[in-house]
């Protein structure tokens, strides 16, 4: 078999199982849990980078920015990126290292804090969209306002405050994460999407309110570094058109051409695996031979070519 450099993408599920508390106790049972694919793929000697998400780990420390506001002055959004890169990564970390000694594999694993490139003139800066942190009530709007936030409607929910997602255009450490792959390393890199930065016309880096797609993110630094495959883990086995209809079909090869048509026709919401795809088009037509989406409990067979659904050109 020959050896591949994957761009692993966890979702959510892999941290934070729905329906519980996500205690810190609870994620780290659930990453050690997830990490028996990420295994298998090490084994078999491919070069693996983990990306992952970020949602409800951002959350709780936007809550404690509010909870906290009286005592302390709240951290922004991109420092909270930075800070949920470190404790993820350092939660994937430990579990990845254990469950590699315990498979008797020597293989070291390392976390880098990712800045991510955006254009500070990007059209979501002036038009915020992604929703992030709690709830609010009609009667709290006036003083979310005056803390400079847009708030938006989350029809049915409350109202909450809406960011920025710019798309990103670049990588600032994908130099050092192709180094340590080279050297055997395995890498967590551009967790929550990356910290969103934009370059000033002297060339130096500026944190940017905002948030990037985790998935668009993945498939950039996997264009970047050259990967092979990029590995969307989410938490269905296939993607599938008509999803919960009764005229639902799973799909085990998709096109480039036929994701777009899918994506036209509405077939892949936004809030589900609309990202994933346009990330998974975004890899291809930037030179990536294959996307691979699937579940995390089928991830070494969607490897090996037995599962999940492959997005070509």
């Amino acid at each position: 078999m020959s050896k591949k450099t994957i761009v692993v993408a966890l979702g959510g599920n892999a941290l934070i199982e729905e329906g519980t508390e996500g205690t810190i106790e609870q994620q780290f049972e659930n990453t050690r849990k997830s990490m028996a694919a990420i295994v298998g793929l090490v084994k078999e000697g491919h070069r693996v980078v983990l990306t992952h998400g970020n949602g409800p780990q951002a959350g709780v420390h936007l809550i404690r920015n509010e909870a906290g506001a009286a005592q302390v002055a709240p951290s922004s959004l991109n420092v909270i990126v930075a800070d949920t890169q470190g404790s993820i990564g350092y939660m994937i970390q430990q579990s990845l290292m254990n469950a590699l000694l315990k498979a008797g594999v020597k293989t070291e694993v390392v976390t880098v804090v990712t800045q991510v490139v955006v254009d500070k003139d990007d059209p979501s800066m002036i038009n915020p969209t992604k929703y992030v942190g709690p709830f609010f009530k009609a009667e709290h709007l006036d003083a979310c306002k005056t803390k400079g936030w847009v708030m938006k409607e989350d029809p049915g929910r409350g109202y909450r405050r809406v960011v920025a997602s710019p798309i990103p255009v670049d990588v600032v450490e994908k130099g050092v994460i192709h180094e340590l792959l080279d050297s055997g390393k395995v890498v967590i890199a551009v967790g929550g999407g990356g910290v969103p930065v934009c370059r000033l016309a002297d060339g130096t880096l500026e944190g940017v309110d905002a948030v990037i797609d985790k998935d668009r993110a993945s498939a950039l630094l996997a264009g970047l570094i050259k990967a092979d495959e990029l590995l969307i883990l989410t938490g269905v086995d296939k993607v599938a058109v008509n999803y919960k209809k009764p005229d639902q079909k799973t799909l085990d090869t998709l096109t480039v051409a036929e994701a777009e048509r899918y994506m036209a026709e509405g077939q892949f919401p936004k809030g589900s695996m609309g990202p994933k795809i346009e990330a998974a088009i975004d890899f291809v037509k930037r030179g990536g031979k294959t996307v691979v989406i699937t579940s995390l409990e089928r991830a070494q067979d969607a490897v090996d070519g037995n599962a999940g659904t492959r997005v070509v050109k």
